[in-house]
């Protein structure tokens, strides 16, 4: 069998140790040609494949980035190209992919993504390509499983970050606030924020009330706590109010890019409060660098599955984490739409119970 292995969507830590399990289990356990699709679903619609040989793999686990490339921007059901008079248009291309890839001669395609990429892949399967997927993205936000590979790494990244601004806060009698990623999800916030002892934490799932916030970090001072800690996702919005949004992108996977949340509160506060406040925005930071061990363990955990799987001739799911066991769900029900933070989640409930603030009014003050 020829295997073929495309990694789409942003970039993650984790990716090259998937890469590595895949291929790998492919090479070693089943004597199967593996092949690399370059740059994500850009690489299916023109056709550039890369042969994974078993060296080529070899000495990537701890690496960030993906040694294949990745896009965000090439969905062949709505591949984005520029008219004659210069305007941002949108054609199907999928018969190219199922062409392209019936060319390289392979019998099984692994993908590697978060929702957006299941959802083409669900969609390639329709029009005759195998496929299996596998779960990753920083933002946790994939239905199916209980975890995706990168999120841990971010988590970690963003924690490190607070611990760093605790004393900067400190020694300046300052409010620091931190952005953090996570679209639509709290995910990162939520677990940066209670991993990093995070005084405010506001994620898109509960809209805040900016009265709320102020209140309490006046009332944290009014008891000798002379400085906060605020962590907020990127897709928080105030209750009855909009996300912000730093920029539109015509032609776009996401037609709007959000960020500028950080810089808003820290105006807002400091009018509110008369407390000297700074944002601080993480960024692509949450994405780079070397993967935890949680995530090259889960990662490697899932590259194996993955191929075992194609290698056995399954088709259409998607392997995850449910509990500690690894299974597979279809690739339909993770294609379905993004998972959110239940606002009476364990960590929702353990966060609020040691003082943590949302931002809607709920709060155990001592």
């Amino acid at each position: 069998m020829k295997l073929a292995i495309l990694t789409g969507g942003g970039d993650c830590p984790g990716l090259n140790a998937v890469i590595r399990a895949a291929a790998k289990t492919a090479i070693l356990e089943h004597k199967a040609e593996v092949v690399g699709v370059k740059d994500g679903f850009e690489g299916l619609i023109h056709g550039r494949f890369r042969p994974l040989a078993y060296m080529d793999v070899s000495g990537i686990l701890a690496e960030g980035g993906t040694i294949l490339g990745t896009s965000n921007r090439a969905n062949p059901f709505k591949y984005p190209f520029t008219s004659a008079a210069g305007e941002a248009r949108f054609e199907d291309v999928s018969d190219r992919c199922v062409e392209n890839f019936r060319k390289c001669g392979a019998d099984v395609l692994i993908v590697i993504g978060g929702d957006g990429t299941m959802s083409i892949a669900h969609g390639l399967g329709k029009k005759g390509i195998p496929c299996v997927g596998i779960p990753k993205t920083i933002d946790n936000d994939l239905r199916g499983t209980d975890r995706t590979f990168g999120y841990d790494t971010a988590m970690r990244i963003a924690a490190e970050a607070i611990d760093m601004l605790h004393t900067t806060a400190q020694a300046h009698h300052r409010v620091m606030i931190v952005e953090v990623m996570g679209r639509n999800a709290g995910w990162i916030a939520l677990g940066a924020g209670v991993a990093g002892g995070g005084d405010v934490v506001l994620i898109p799932e509960i809209p805040y009330d900016i009265q709320h916030i102020t209140s309490y970090l006046l009332e944290r001072r009014s008891k000798g706590k002379r400085f906060s800690i605020v962590v907020v996702a990127e897709g928080a919005k105030p209750a009855g109010g909009e996300v912000v949004v730093s920029r539109r992108v015509a032609d776009g996977a996401e037609p709007i890019r959000l960020g500028g949340i950080g810089a808003k509160l820290c105006e807002e506060i400091e009018d509110a409060t008369g407390m000297e406040s700074r944002a601080v925005v993480l960024g692509h930071l949450q994405r780079g660098g070397p993967p935890t061990p949680f995530d090259r363990v889960l990662a490697t955990r899932f590259g194996y599955e993955a191929a075992k799987a194609a290698m056995g001739g399954k088709e259409g799911i998607m392997i995850g984490l449910h509990g500690t066991e690894i299974g597979t769900v279809p690739m339909e029900e993770a294609a379905g739409g993004q998972r959110l933070v239940e606002p009476d989640c364990h960590l929702m409930r353990t966060a609020r119970a040691v003082g943590t603030c949302f931002g809607d009014g709920i709060l155990y003050l001592p």
